[in-house]
């Protein structure tokens, strides 16, 4: 079970790094949703900053579907249907996340055509496919929220992981539900974006990355 915390510890941070440079390091910095024409600028001139996203992003992906998978063996002793429902919930969260992907493959592709023609004309492209990207995401992390509720409630309930770290994972899980939830209902979400965005970094580490702790001392403990 120590290898298992060791390696859902590792695939963790790896998702932290990962995930904190994609998302702001690279699509942050090239997008503004209130003026297309400079974000298809962006995306045409900093080109390989896209491509580099995109590597993160998979790998990103990658090792989301490994947590599926390493953090079954540490829950399903504590009550296993709600183990299976929780890893499903992250497996449905990870192809979500997949097929929104597609919307920056089409980005980087249109992106790659069209560098040499001007950003004329693929304004329309690039919103749509920005849209893709966000909704379809916005929605895999709603069930991702609820995944991480059901983990937190497998800590406090049956002891899966210790009862404080159960306690944020539920903090985590409603982060990422109101920011998901006001994110698909909200009309003026633009307008409080960075509140919204501030609440789940903020809940978010105090969740995931003290599990994300939590997992590789307890699996580096193995090796003592």
């Amino acid at each position: 079970m120590k290898r298992y915390a060791l390696i859902s510890g590792i695939a963790y941070l790896l998702i932290f790094a990962t995930g904190f440079y994609a998302n702001f390091t690279v699509i942050e910095s090239l997008v503004d949703w209130n003026n297309m024409a400079i974000t298809t600028q962006n995306f045409v001139q900093f080109h390989s900053n896209l491509r580099m996203g995109l590597l993160a992003f998979l790998a990103m992906l990658f090792f989301d579907v490994v947590l599926v998978f390493t953090l079954f063996p540490l829950t399903q002793r504590a009550q296993k249907s709600l183990t299976y429902a929780a890893s499903s919930l992250r497996m449905l969260h990870a192809i979500g996340f997949a097929i929104g992907l597609f919307g920056l493959f089409k980005i980087y592709r249109t992106t790659t055509n069209g560098k040499n023609q001007g950003v004329e004309g693929l304004e329309w492209t690039i919103q749509q496919a920005l849209h893709h990207f966000d909704t379809v995401w916005t929605i895999a992390l709603v069930l991702f929220g609820i995944h991480l509720f059901l983990l937190g409630y497998l800590s406090i309930r049956y002891s899966a992981f210790p009862k404080l770290i159960g306690l944020f994972l539920v903090v985590a899980a409603s982060g990422y539900l109101v920011d998901s939830c006001a994110k698909l209902l909200l009309p003026t979400y633009i307008d409080f974006k960075h509140i919204f965005e501030s609440i789940v970094i903020f809940t978010g580490i105090l969740g995931e990355f003290t599990l994300t702790i939590w997992l590789l001392v307890k699996g580096l403990m193995a090796y003592k």
